[in-house]
């Protein structure tokens, strides 16, 4: 099985689909139930909400030294609001989560698979020398 992130981004100052209260409790049922569904199948291994952009720090180094930025690394309207990191047979089966992702948040997400140690070392070798 390998691993996959399903990245769920916002736009600043895009409405999405207006929602009701009870829309929004129904679209939160949903995203519970798909978490537990994802869980029940051995997919979930971890998922995350985000705060907004403006509450992130960026720690860099520049002429040798650590410096922290307050505010996003890339100043873009479009940020990461969320994620889960998933283990999916292939692209297929992690497409499929993401689907199912996508409509219970009204979202786009992207989808990622991770490179593995093996592949770095892989890398590693057959660049050096």
């Amino acid at each position: 099985m390998a691993q996959y992130l399903l990245s769920a981004h916002s736009v600043e100052g895009e409405v999405r689909e207006p929602m009701t209260d009870e829309e929004m409790q129904r679209s939160w049922k949903q995203v519970i139930a798909l978490e537990q569904e994802m869980k029940s199948s051995g997919a979930w291994v971890f998922s995350g909400r985000l705060h907004e952009p403006d509450t992130a720090t960026v720690v860099r180094i520049s002429d040798g030294k650590v410096l922290t930025t307050d505010g996003p690394f890339a100043e873009s309207k479009e940020h990461l609001g969320g994620f889960y990191i998933i283990e999916a047979a292939d692209i297929d089966a992690a497409l499929a989560w993401a689907s199912k992702v996508t409509r219970a948040i009204n979202a786009p997400i992207e989808v990622r698979p991770f490179a593995g140690v093996g592949e770095l070392a892989r890398h590693i070798e057959g660049t050096a020398g």
